[in-house]
């Protein structure tokens, strides 16, 4: 190896380090600042190494614990369920648009097109699912709306299109294959790539989704771990600022209200948020890996 080169791949290196330096420091300083102390914040600034530590934020969040294990397990379940069947209502309909020889093909393509550039409202659309599916405080609602995306259906049709070789469906079907064992045993064999690209956009919107459950969900039994953590942190804030509602309540036996975190509590709040997505990225990168070289072809 000359000069040139070992120079070349120290300077490479050294921007990749820099690089994943500027992306892992803020996380230690969101882990940091939830476990600091919050006077100490106000006075003094964040600080990557907590001055004055502290469990406050995190007891303040886990003070109704149950509440945060039953939000855990709806979040859990609604990403899961939503995130496989997304995948594979995307496939089953990004598949069929690829092919050339599809009736009413460019049909189907403006249908799906056209839902991405206009929509019906948010009126109609809660209408639909609360007086015509009957969907309200149902764990189904926090699933059906985010089922299929407009724009994943369109990337995958791109992939289908343009990284499936015809020659091997059309060798397929000569020996007898049918469309079913085709799409299942050769398409989606070379298509985990964008199936993993999908299905990770997928998990982080529903994991990621407060809104559905602000919209639809009136009892505590159904809401996600984010709207449950977002509710939580607007009661604080709204307490925090309001200086005679929390005297109220403090004189009534409920605590110190003014004395409640607030910045560490929403690095708390996004600690315990982000958890199963740094989980969840290794678990698709090694399909993203998977889906690139099978099918290869040695040279």
């Amino acid at each position: 190896m000359n000069k040139g080169t070992k120079t070349s791949r120290a300077i490479i290196n050294g921007i990749f380090t820099l690089y994943s330096l500027l992306c892992i420091i803020p996380l230690l300083l969101v882990f940091s600042i939830s476990f600091s102390d919050e006077t100490s914040i106000v006075a003094n600034g964040y600080k990557l190494i907590p001055e004055v530590f502290s469990l406050k934020a995190y007891d303040v969040l886990f003070k109704d614990f149950s509440q945060i294990l039953y939000s855990y397990g709806i979040s859990i379940f609604v990403t899961v369920v939503g995130t496989i069947l997304g995948v594979m209502l995307t496939a089953f309909y990004a598949y069929p648009l690829s092919r050339q020889d599809l009736p009413y093909r460019n049909g189907f393509a403006f249908f799906i097109f056209f839902t991405m550039l206009f929509g019906g409202g948010l009126v109609p659309w809660y209408l639909v699912y609360v007086n015509l599916l009957d969907l309200k405080n149902s764990v189904w609602v926090l699933i059906i709306p985010l089922l299929m995306s407009p724009f994943f259906v369109l990337v995958m049709r791109t992939f289908f299109s343009s990284s499936i070789p015809a020659s091997i469906l059309e060798s397929a079907r000569i020996d007898g294959a049918g469309e079913l064992k085709i799409f299942s045993k050769i398409v989606l064999p070379l298509s985990l790539p964008v199936l993993a690209t999908v299905a990770l956009f997928s998990t982080l919107n529903y994991w990621n989704d407060w809104y559905l459950s602000m919209i639809f969900i009136s009892d505590n039994k159904t809401i996600s771990l984010q709207y449950l953590m977002y509710r939580t942190l607007l009661d604080i804030q709204f307490l925090t600022s309001n200086s005679n509602v929390a005297s109220q309540i403090s004189s009534a036996g409920g605590g110190n209200i003014l004395d409640l975190p607030n910045k560490t509590l929403q690095m708390a709040m996004a600690v315990v948020g982000v958890g199963p997505i740094v989980l969840a990225y290794p678990f698709f990168q090694r399909y993203f890996i998977k889906g690139l070289t099978v099918g290869a072809v040695k040279g």
